[in-house]
């Protein structure tokens, strides 16, 4: 058996066809490429069941990856997040089926590992030698960390108030850091001038092909928790988009495998309501979004006013029979609290805003009581320190403290 049944890449608005040996962006229309596997062929030499006893990671599915030699592979043990009932959550929203895939506990601390994982081993097999990339913080720092594993210079430049955390992360990576008094939208601009200038390697969102394929991993890793059985529905936080593109991918090849039965499950794609152009587009009917002008919110992650793959975002909303859903930063906060008091679960602000759509379309009927629903938490709370604020009584020495009474 081959380490991976990659077979080619394609666009899939003008269904143009390219080689996976090569450095590859955007197709020559502009769209984002897709990658291609010959799952007929590993449909007759792998089975579901042949994945029991293999590595605790995303690797596990090594053959529906794009990395052909396996001494390519940049790991630092990302994947296999938990995925954990929430009954307390699920109680207090008349959800009898509330799980949360909890993406948080993942080396640098969110779901972007997994795309850095696996579009930098990706990038040392074709030879790339530096890369580059405007982010809104989080990929930013799990790129530059892999990519310091990996032996591969990177230079990163995001928004001038992305978390701090985020900003340290990259700096110690020894990345070539710049922040920018604007957007990532305006980060971009920046990256894709020195890309033309200097010939990096361009690891912006979507513009090369292999972050999709670290992200689709969480869409294979819930079919497995799950016994290879579907849940009805998948909320998750969408910014540029590439996570529910990866899920709907996963899925949609797990079905071709003969692996998963069914009805796809329903996917949401949640924003802030400060930045909601995919939502927008959605109640609209559309099959593209439109720049959303003086984009804010708290949840930084998902403040993405114009996403490359919008197209695509779309189309697994459309054939899931999906939805689109718009949060206020002041309703995600207070879930914020809610899931760490009901569940000891402090997510990111972008995980908690799934939670508050779970709960408006339960009370809306879209989803119903016995329904199997899985909320993605993108991150841990503690990488967002400035989005709680507490007042905490003050002991002076030999203070007691006296405990109220809660009937």
């Amino acid at each position: 058996m081959k380490y991976s049944y990659i077979s080619h890449l394609y666009c899939p608005k003008c269904s143009n066809t390219f080689s996976h040996e090569q450095k590859n962006q955007l197709c020559t229309c502009g769209s984002p490429l897709l990658v291609e596997y010959d799952l007929e062929q590993l449909g007759k030499e792998l089975s579901k069941e042949d994945l029991v006893g293999r590595v605790s990671s995303l690797w596990r599915y090594h053959e529906l990856l794009p990395v052909g030699d396996e001494s390519d592979v940049v790991t630092l043990g990302e994947g296999m997040t938990p995925l954990i009932k929430m009954p307390a959550m699920g109680e207090d929203m008349k959800i009898a089926n509330l799980w949360m895939k909890d993406e948080g506990i993942i080396p640098t601390g969110t779901f972007k590992a997994r795309g850095a994982a696996v579009g930098v081993s990706k990038a040392k097999e074709l030879g790339v030698t530096e890369l580059a990339m405007p982010t809104n913080g989080n990929a930013g720092a799990a790129w530059s960390l892999y990519a310091a594993r990996g032996g591969i210079q990177s230079t990163i430049v995001m928004p001038i108030d992305a978390p701090k955390i985020t900003r340290n992360e990259s700096a110690i990576s020894g990345s070539n850091l710049y922040l920018v008094d604007g957007l990532i939208s305006d980060a971009g601009k920046i990256v894709a001038q020195s890309v033309a200038e200097h010939g990096l390697f361009d690891a912006s969102t979507l513009k090369e092909p292999y972050r999709i394929e670290g992200k689709k991993t969480m869409g294979l890793e819930i079919a497995e928790q799950m016994d290879w059985k579907l849940p009805d529905v998948i909320l998750y936080p969408t910014g540029g988009g590439v996570g529910i593109i990866g899920i709907y991918k996963a899925l949609t090849e797990l079905k071709k495998l003969g692996w998963v039965e069914g009805e796809l499950p329903r996917l949401v794609a949640v924003q802030a309501e400060g930045c909601a152009p995919i939502v927008k587009a959605w109640e609209e009917g559309r099959s593209e979004s439109e720049f959303w002008n003086d984009s804010e919110t708290v949840a930084f992650g998902i403040n993405v006013p114009k996403a490359l793959g919008d197209f695509l975002v779309l189309e697994a909303i459309y054939q899931t029979n999906g939805c689109a859903v718009a949060i206020e930063d002041e309703a995600l906060l207070a879930e914020q609290k809610t899931l760490a008091s009901l569940e000891g679960a402090f997510v990111c602000p972008e995980g908690a805003a799934t939670f508050v759509a779970a709960r408006r379309l339960r009370e809306q009927g879209w989803i119903k009581e016995q329904e199997i629903v899985v909320a993605l938490n993108t991150g841990m709370g503690i990488k967002y320190p400035d989005t709680i604020t507490v007042e905490v009584p003050i002991l002076q020495k030999g203070d007691t403290i006296k405990k109220s009474i809660k009937s």
